[in-house]
């Protein structure tokens, strides 16, 4: 189905895909030992999602982009009424608080907010192609309610972590496509208010903050997570224990196969082991802006943007959350935390942007893809 198996994106991908079914069962067996008596418990459901997955990347790089121009906005919709699903009773499933899952067939879950966050960017390149037809007329009120009332769903899970990675996507888009930079920073005058009353009007918002500010004050309740985690980092050194050799996933360290993960990966592969992950992800994010650069349509282009900029910002939030640099905050770790959610959505997104490279390098916009005459 690939045209372009040689394809670096691609094989950074399969390469993250790999790293990721090492790091659950590492980060897992103990837990799965302990809780189900299977130590594979999570390392065999993980490997299951990343062969569905896979499939569902080739089966997004054939398909039609013309489809997805017209019909993107669908996949916003869809993410919506999934996030909306999860108010239903008997269908939402509230884990730690928060009611973020949907209960499927087989005792699986699906975190419908990993999908929404993912196609804001196929949304706002199908408005964009449109706006002349559509910003005219009374559709404007139909896409702000399009846009806001799955932020607003967000915040009442609550799933503030999305909520904010599509309130910067969007103005990343905006600004990529136009806006000033006077109504960047005058919107920021007016959000950094409201962002602070978002957190602070909430207890277990603003505990998180007071922990990041000095996690020392509660070590054994609001600051055990990040203390633990830093533990892991500093146990790690240059070259890490080696791998499976970690002692903060042995119970000391919360959620190790998922929101922590990298503490898992900080300590048994070190800091070298560390920053080759990091770059692998650094390069995900800059083939994504090299291929919106390249190519000339405006969807692709803010498909492209956005799906890097909603990448980069999760990897970015989540290792600073780990290495203390930023306040707690459930968010998986794109390809290496557990969980068929994230995995799937990711998977399908890149399937499109891996069509869109290789359309890219038909029409030889690829330097490095000058084909031979």
């Amino acid at each position: 189905m690939l045209k372009n198996l040689s394809s670096p994106l691609l094989l950074v991908i399969i390469a993250l895909m790999g790293a990721g079914l090492v790091q659950v069962y590492s980060s897992s067996y103990i837990f799965a030992t302990e809780n189900y008596g299977d130590g594979l418990y999570f390392f065999k459901r993980q490997f299951a999602f990343a062969f569905i997955s896979f499939l569902t990347m080739l089966v997004a790089s054939t398909l039609p982009l013309k489809t997805f121009e017209k019909y993107g906005w669908l996949f916003w919709v869809v993410g919506l009424l999934g996030v909306g699903a999860t108010f239903i009773p008997g269908l939402g499933v509230r884990v730690g608080g928060a009611i973020r899952w949907l209960n499927l067939p087989g005792g699986l879950r699906f975190e419908p907010s990993e999908f929404l966050k993912l196609s804001f960017g196929i949304f706002f390149g199908s408005i964009l192609v449109r706006k002349d037809n559509w910003l005219g007329r009374m559709h404007w009120v139909a896409i702000s309610l399009l846009i806001f009332l799955p932020l607003f769903l967000l915040l009442k899970q609550p799933d503030f972590g999305s909520f904010s990675i599509i309130i910067f996507v969007a103005i990343g888009l905006l600004f990529a496509f136009g806006l000033k930079w006077r109504y960047i920073f005058s919107g920021g005058l007016v959000a950094l208010p409201v962002f602070y009353f978002l957190v602070m009007s909430q207890p277990y918002r603003r505990a998180r903050v007071l922990a990041f500010l000095d996690p020392w004050a509660d070590p054994e309740q609001k600051g055990f997570q990040v203390i633990q985690s830093m533990l892991s980092f500093y146990s790690g050194g240059i070259t890490g224990v080696g791998l499976g050799q970690g002692q903060g996933k042995l119970f000391f360290l919360p959620e190790a196969h998922t929101d922590f993960t990298a503490a898992v990966l900080g300590e048994e592969l070190g800091f070298i082991g560390f920053c080759l992950v990091l770059a692998l992800y650094a390069f995900v994010v800059f083939r994504g802006f090299q291929i919106a650069i390249r190519v000339e349509s405006r969807f692709q282009k803010a498909f492209a943007v956005g799906l890097s900029m909603t990448f980069a910002l999760s990897v970015f939030i989540n290792a600073g959350v780990v290495m203390g640099l930023l306040p707690t905050k459930g968010l998986a770790l794109p390809f290496l935390s557990y969980g068929g959610s994230s995995l799937i959505s990711i998977c399908f997104f890149y399937g499109l942007l891996l069509n869109i490279e290789r359309h890219c390098i038909e029409r030889n916009e690829f330097p490095l893809y000058r084909r031979r005459t």
